[in-house]
Parts: structure tokens; C-alpha cells; sequence
């Protein structure tokens, strides 16, 4: 993933045992934090786009705001 345009700021907030551990992977590998937490995000993100359970919930929320939309502009 080294394609980056820029970053975004996000607050990401930890129970600080999770805290904790996450610092001590980043220390113990010799990476920062953010770079840990980035390359995690990434991985789930990546597992997601294969996981059948998330792209059936992925399908449904389509659906859902699909017909949304239509309702909205029927009414008008």
C-alpha cells in the first residue's frame, strides 16, 4: 500500500490494554504506531473484499438504498 496521496487524520479510539499491545507490537517490530494500525486497516479492508457473509451484507444495504432512492423520487 504505498500509494500515497496525502493522509487522512482519524481519531481511533482504544481500550488502552488493545493500547497498550498495539505499542508494543510497533516498539518490539521498530515501526510507529500508525504505520502498525495502517497496515492492519489495510488487511481487513483486503480480507472484506473476499469474505462471502460481507459482500452478501454489502448486497443488501444496495438493495435497501436502492429502494430508498426510488421512494424519494416517486414522491416528488
Amino acid at each position: 500500500m504505498s500509494r500515497q496521496r496525502g493522509t487522512k487524520n482519524m481519531v481511533l479510539r482504544l481500550d488502552p490494554e488493545l493500547a497498550e499491545r498495539l505499542r508494543l507490537v510497533a516498539e518490539v517490530e521498530g515501526r510507529t504506531v500508525s504505520d502498525v494500525a495502517r497496515e492492519a486497516v489495510a488487511a481487513l479492508v483486503e480480507q472484506r473484499r473476499t469474505d462471502e457473509r460481507f459482500q452478501a451484507r454489502l448486497e443488501e444495504n444496495l438493495l435497501r438504498h436502492e429502494e430508498a432512492l426510488r421512494m424519494l423520487r416517486d414522491s416528488e
